[in-house]
């Protein structure tokens, strides 16, 4: 098969994991290759013609389903709403001590969002004060529940200076990286962006953004709770409340305790990071889009020749 159109197949392919049908701009930015715009276009409208994917409108999927496009339209009109409400909050935890960047991760990230939407937040904090920050803003997300607003805190995902490189290199942490939002801290996301300029391995036609992030702005209340924990002390805090934090995730991981959508709670937990554990969902993500390619790659013996 000419290979636009595998670039192109397997590109739906995995947006389809998620029923979420793609622009041919979408689509163009999310291959794997690099190809001449025209060739795109045609490889694009020989798959449509040959009824290996469907167009409706300008959107294109890999199932005749028209309630696709619906769902994605109403999906995008509930993430606008949303990310408004991602920028406020922030505004609000950028304030937080040892708190250097914050970027929209998850659906949301990718213009999409339900009923059951969280806000999923990527963080980025000081060097070795990782933990330190964590505990203060879960401190502050308990309070969240009183008021039923913990949906809008949901900050799974923690990185800290020393350690901006994402270490697992797929295309599922290559796309999670380009479509952040990047909300606060445009120099730290800008070093970010930098170091994982692996992901273009993935997707070379995927530029980040930085343009969305503000600037650092210090609070009084941040430079003095930095100042007092600027010492031998602040490392030991930091340190300990690591071994607690994942001991407790640990015990929770090994009495398979579920989260509020039904998965075992369990979290990758290191000195310069705190982050969902890649074995779970990742891993049978990556597996389910192998599926998927090899049964889409499939094609019928008369149209090999073409």
């Amino acid at each position: 098969m000419n290979a636009a159109r595998e670039n192109i197949l397997a590109t739906l392919a995995y947006f389809d994991i998620f029923k979420y049908p793609l622009t041919s701009g979408e689509i163009y930015l999310f291959l794997k290759n690099k190809y001449d715009q025209n060739d795109f276009e045609l490889a694009l409208k020989y798959l449509v013609a040959s009824q290996s994917i469907y167009q409706f409108s300008n959107f294109y999927t890999l199932r005749n389903d028209h309630e696709l496009i619906v769902r994605r339209y109403i999906g995008n009109q509930k993430a606008a709403d949303l990310i408004k409400i991602a920028v406020k909050v922030g505004d609000m935890l950028i304030k937080f001590p040892y708190v250097r960047g914050i970027a929209i991760s998850g659906s949301l990230s990718k213009n999409f969002a339900d009923e059951n939407s969280d806000i999923d937040l990527f963080i980025i904090t000081a060097k070795n004060r990782l933990w330190i920050a964590r505990t203060l803003m879960h401190a502050f997300k308990k309070l969240t529940y009183l008021v039923n607003k913990q949906d809008y805190f949901c900050m799974n995902y923690y990185i800290d200076e020393d350690q901006l490189e994402i270490k697992e290199k797929t295309i599922y942490t290559a796309i999670e990286v380009v479509t952040l939002i990047p909300l606060q801290g445009d120099n730290v996301i800008e070093q970010f962006y930098a170091v994982n300029g692996w992901t273009r391995e993935y997707l070379p036609n995927k530029i980040m953004r930085i343009s969305s992030a503000k600037p650092l702005k210090p609070t009084l209340f941040k430079l003095v709770i930095e100042k007092i924990l600027d010492n031998r002390f602040g490392n030991a805090i930091d340190n300990i409340l690591m071994k607690i934090t994942a001991g407790r995730w640990l015990k929770k991981t090994e009495s398979k305790k579920l989260n509020s959508k039904g998965a075992i709670m369990s979290m990758d937990t290191g000195k310069h990071y705190a982050k969902p554990d890649p074995g779970n969902f990742q891993a049978k993500l990556l597996e389910q889009y192998q599926q998927k390619i090899s049964q889409i790659l499939v094609v019928p013996e008369n149209l090999l020749a073409n």
